[in-house]
């Protein structure tokens, strides 16, 4: 599945998106910050407040307890402000 970072999530891990096979238990938009948490110092970095991360599954904005099967795109980003 293909994974996007925005913002301050891609600053942190240096990358704006990348493709990734999860292992199977993996299944839920938390799982999978757990996982990506544990790829090395930069994604620790990024993902350090998981409970502040926003998710969006193919484009749609989804909780952490989100299952990601059969995802096309994940997309990581902190909480957006404006008006």
């Amino acid at each position: 599945m293909k994974v996007k970072y925005f913002a301050w999530v891609r600053e942190r891990i240096g990358v704006a998106e990348e493709i990734i096979e999860p292992p199977a238990d993996v299944r839920t938009v938390d799982d999978l910050i757990g996982w990506l948490s544990q790829r090395g110092d930069a994604y620790a970095y990024a993902f350090e407040k998981p409970k502040v991360i926003r998710a969006a599954i193919d484009h749609a904005h989804v909780k952490a307890d989100a299952a990601i099967s059969g995802a096309r795109e994940i997309a990581f980003f902190p909480p957006m402000t404006g008006g």
